[in-house]
């Protein structure tokens, strides 16, 4: 009977007149606003609904968290509602500017897209704008959105229609691509290639190079691919650090064939190889038991590089005999791991001493070609 009768109360809460209400008066928003616990709202507000809703506010999809805003960001947050609200005025670009500085939790940049989204709705309504805010405002809010955390209200700052007033650009984009880089995280490179597709962002030549960094350092071949098509259709210019990554995942994964279209692109569009693509093609090369061809691209690097540049050839030479190898029988099938494990050593013993009777400086260290893990015996 208690459980009924508590059931009845509750039925006749929701079913009031009051709470039915569809406009809550602005008093009640900024004392919830002011962290109140439930406890003191129902004792200064008789709208029972906001109490319901307060802890509520502060939570939006998978990356909520609880807790109470930045002091800082809370000031410039009451000042601009009371501004809009009450005052009936425009507050300084200043405030919001702030405002977006000081964001340092996920709780603040929702009190920040909450603000924007105020502001909009004043300029549209009170001062007939229709223009979103500029770019950089866009650009700055995603920032803001990755520093604290906000990766939820982050991606939204991509959509090309929303309520915040914000004018999404491939600036914005970047921050949460270098984000995603610095984690590792392909499931978030994924989530925002498809918004800028889905929100006509152009992509420029600064987004391949993110992009591919983040399927190299995580060995992921198919999804660069994936995205190198994208790029070349959209007719982006590719630099040469990006050619540089695509090329060394080729010649790391042995895909020869990959190797000489990646190639065929980027002599089209740039005349001389860096150390990076040089050696690339070089690897390739010995892939295809051509040590002689190998050391005359190398002989090119020595000849057309910077003296900076060239002091590198001794470098890449010897992550070609330590590192490269392994590396790219790894990525072999088993059955063929042993033979190219035999041509390599026999092709690059061949190269070096080439390089040496050349008189390049080409004194590496050879040991690691008898090394025997992850090779079959």
């Amino acid at each position: 009977m208690q459980v009924v009768s508590n059931a009845r109360r509750v039925s006749r809460l929701f079913l009031s007149p009051h709470l039915r209400s569809s406009e809550a008066p602005h008093s009640t928003a900024l004392i919830l606003f002011s962290g109140l616990t439930q406890r003191d709202c129902r004792r200064v507000t008789t709208d029972p609904i906001h109490c319901f809703l307060s802890k509520a506010f502060y939570s939006s999809g998978a990356d909520a968290v609880e807790g109470a805003p930045t002091e800082d960001v809370k000031e410039l947050y009451d000042k601009m509602l009371d501004s809009v609200k009450v005052k009936r005025s425009m507050p300084p670009n200043a405030w919001l500017w702030s405002m977006i500085a000081n964001c340092k939790h996920h709780h603040d940049i929702t009190l920040l897209f909450d603000i924007l989204q105020n502001l909009r709705r004043f300029r549209l309504s009170n001062l007939r704008i229709h223009d979103n805010f500029n770019c950089n405002l866009c650009r700055e809010v995603a920032k803001a959105c990755v520093h604290a955390g906000a990766l939820d209200f982050g991606k939204k700052a991509l959509w090309k229609h929303n309520v915040y007033g914000l004018t999404p650009n491939i600036a914005s984009a970047h921050h949460l691509l270098l984000y995603a880089k610095n984690q590792n995280d392909t499931k978030l490179l994924v989530e925002v290639m498809k918004l800028l597709k889905r929100n006509d962002l152009p992509l420029q030549p600064g987004t391949a190079d993110i992009v591919f960094s983040i399927c190299y350092n995580t060995d992921d071949w198919d999804l660069i691919n994936k995205y190198a098509k994208r790029f070349v259709k959209a007719d982006v210019k590719l630099r040469q650090t990006s050619f540089e990554t695509w090329m060394k995942f080729a010649a790391k994964r042995g895909d020869t064939e990959s190797l000489w279209k990646i190639e065929k692109l980027r002599s089209d569009s740039m005349k001389q190889h860096t150390l990076e693509t040089g050696f690339s093609c070089a690897k390739g090369l010995l892939l295809e038991r051509k040590p002689s061809d190998a050391v005359a691209v190398i002989q090119v690097l020595n000849q057309t590089l910077s003296d900076a540049k060239k002091s590198g050839i001794k470098g890449e030479l010897q992550k070609l005999v330590s590192e490269w190898p392994l590396e790219v029988i790894k990525h072999q099938k088993e059955e063929d791991r042993k033979a190219l494990a035999a041509s390599l050593k026999s092709d690059i013993l061949v190269m070096v001493s080439e390089l040496l009777s050349m008189g390049l400086e080409a004194n590496v260290s050879l040991e690691d070609l008898d090394r025997k893990e992850g090779i079959p015996q």
